[in-house]
């Protein structure tokens, strides 16, 4: 079963989808958006259009594991989300997820505005294979 993977942001989206046999996620793209409303359209669409069965997407956790304002912005989305595609949803904790993908494009020397481009893709990229490992453990 192909599982979406989200980066959410309310300007910016990143999206990931897992191959049918849920062993590698890969980044898709990065969608622009105005405001939950238009993510969710926009995460529902990815879905359908992907035949994707699941959703999971990243929460952001603090460092020191409490939720802050972003994570119940984030926890919002993700029941619209539910609501709307009518399919699972699942959250992952997406700590250090962009420290990771800004570790890998100063690796491959990836900067400027391709930079800003890339980074939520990634970012997504790493929140679904996070979820793949964690779900084949």
């Amino acid at each position: 079963m192909k599982i979406l993977g989200v980066d959410y942001g309310e300007a910016r989206m990143g999206i990931a989808a897992s191959d049918e046999s849920e062993f590698l996620a890969s980044g898709i793209c990065c969608v622009k958006v105005k405001g939950m409303r238009d993510a969710v359209n926009a995460a529902c669409q990815k879905a359908t259009e992907l035949n994707c069965k699941k959703i999971v997407v990243g929460l952001p956790v603090n460092m020191n594991g409490t939720e802050g304002q972003r994570a119940q912005r984030v926890k919002m989305f993700a029941d619209f989300l539910k609501e709307q595609s009518k399919l699972p949803v699942e959250m992952i904790d997406e700590r250090r997820t962009t420290i990771m993908a800004s570790s890998y494009m100063n690796e491959t020397g990836t900067s400027g505005k391709k930079r800003k481009e890339v980074i939520d893709t990634l970012s997504a990229q790493i929140i679904l294979q996070t979820y793949l490992d964690t779900k084949k453990r």
